[in-house]
C-alpha cells in the first residue's frame, strides 16, 4: 500500500505539473540546465534497450508454461515485440489505452478470482496486512515499494493526460481520481498477489524463484491444489500483466521520447522519433533474448530502474516549487513530503543497487 501511495504522489506530481504549466515535463527538464537533458537522453537509450528484452521476456515466460509443446521462450518474446509494436503503430492514444485497459481488467479478475478461490482466513489476512519488518528485511521491503507500479512510465503519465485532451487546471481534479483509481486497483491486485502467494507456498512449503520465473513456479502450485483450468487462467493474467507493460511502455515512452528530439511535434504518435523508438524498443533487444537469461534481464531492468526513480522524485520536488508553477498548484506540505521521501527512498535503493552489481 506505502508503494501505491510514493507512485500516486510521482504519477500526480507530473499530471499536476502538465496540467498547471501547459508544458511537458521535459520542459521542465530543460528549465533545469543542460545535466537533466544529457542524463534523460543517456538513460532511456540504454534502458530502452534493456526494457524491451525484458518485457519480451516476461510476456513469453506464460505463454511457453501455456503451451509447453509449441515455441521456444525466444520465438514467443519476438512474437510479443512484435505484437506490441503492431498496436502502437498502427492506433493512436485511444485505441492504446482501451487495449491496455482490456488487460489490466483479465489480470485484475483472474488474479482476485483466484485470491477469493484460495479462501484466506478473514483474521488472519487482517492481521497480516498491519505493516511489520522482520530483521533484515528493511531493504527488500523498500525494493517493493519502489518496484509496484512502474518507474519511467510514471514520467509519460502527463503525457497520456494531454493525449486525452485534458488541458489546463480544470481538469485537475479528473487526473486526480484517475491516478488513484488506477493505483487502489494496483493496490488490490498486489494484496490479491499477496494472498495467492501466502496461502498456496506456506501450505506447499515451497519458495518461489527470482524474478517472474517465480510467478511460472506459482502456476505449478495452483495446478496441483485447483486443477489445470486454474492454473491456466493464472497464466492468461500473468501475460495479460506483462503484456499491458509492453503497449503501455511502448506508446508512452516513446512519446517521452519524442519530447526529447522532436519537442512540439504537432502529431508525435506519427512522427519520427516516435516510430524510431518504437523500432528500437522492439528489434535490437531482441538479440538479448538468445541469451536464454529471461530472469537477469529483469533483475538488470530492476537496476536501471533504480537510477530514474531518484531523478524524476527530485527534480518534481524542485520544479513544483518554483515560480514556474502558479501558486494554487505548487507543493504542499504533504507533496513535499512525499517527493522528498521518495527521492529518499529511490536513493537508498540505487546505492544499494549498485552495491549488489556483481564487479
Amino acid at each position: 500500500m506505502l508503494g501505491c501511495l510514493v507512485k500516486i504522489s510521482l504519477a500526480e506530481a507530473t499530471g499536476r505539473w502538465h496540467l498547471a504549466t501547459g508544458t511537458t515535463v521535459f520542459d521542465g527538464w530543460r528549465s533545469l540546465g543542460r545535466w537533466p537533458v544529457r542524463y534523460f537522453g543517456a538513460y532511456i537509450v540504454v534502458w530502452g534497450f534493456v526494457y524491451g528484452a525484458t518485457a519480451m521476456s516476461a510476456s513469453a515466460l506464460p505463454l511457453v508454461a501455456l503451451f509447453p509443446d509449441g515455441p521456444s521462450l525466444r520465438v514467443w518474446g519476438i512474437l510479443s515485440g512484435l505484437l506490441g509494436l503492431a498496436c502502437v503503430w498502427f492506433n493512436r492514444y485511444a485505441v492504446v489505452e482501451k487495449l491496455m485497459t482490456g488487460f489490466v481488467g483479465v489480470m485484475f479478475l483472474v488474479v482476485a478470482g483466484i485470491a477469493v478461490r484460495v479462501g484466506p482466513d478473514a483474521g488472519a489476512l487482517a492481521a497480516g496486512l498491519v505493516p511489520t519488518l522482520p530483521d533484515g528485511s528493511v531493504l527488500y521491503t523498500l525494493g517493493l515499494l519502489g518496484g509496484v507500479g512502474g518507474t519511467i512510465t510514471l514520467a509519460a503519465y502527463g503525457y497520456w493526460v494531454t493525449a486525452k485532451g485534458w488541458r489546463g487546471p480544470a481538469w485537475m481534479p479528473v487526473m486526480r481520481l484517475d491516478n488513484r483509481v488506477a493505483y487502489a486497483t494496483t493496490g488490490l491486485f498486489v494484496v490479491a498477489m499477496l494472498v495467492i502467494g501466502a496461502e498456496l507456498l506456506h501450505a506447499a512449503d515451497i519458495a518461489l524463484a527470482t524474478g517472474d520465473r517465480g510467478l511460472l513456479d506459482l502456476g505449478e502450485v495452483l495446478e496441483d491444489r485447483f486443477g489445470a483450468v486454474t492454473a491456466d487462467l493464472f497464466l492468461i493474467g500473468f501475460f495479460a500483466a506483462s503484456f499491458s507493460s509492453v503497449i503501455g511502455v511502448w506508446h508512452g515512452v516513446s512519446l517521452l521520447f519524442t519530447d526529447f528530439v522532436a519537442h512540439g511535434h504537432p502529431e508525435p504518435e506519427r512522427s519520427g522519433p516516435f516510430r524510431a523508438y518504437l523500432l528500437w524498443l522492439t528489434f535490437p533487444p531482441m538479440g538479448l533474448l538468445f541469451l536464454d537469461e529471461p530472469v537477469g534481464l529483469i533483475l538488470t531492468y530492476g537496476v536501471l530502474g533504480a537510477f530514474f526513480m531518484p531523478f524524476l522524485a527530485l527534480t518534481l520536488l524542485w520544479l513544483l516549487n518554483t515560480g514556474r508553477v502558479p501558486d494554487r498548484w505548487r507543493n504542499g506540505p504533504f507533496g513535499n513530503v512525499m517527493l522528498a521521501a521518495s527521492g529518499a527512498l529511490f536513493v537508498v535503493l540505487c546505492v544499494q543497487q549498485i552495491r549488489e552489481l556483481p564487479w
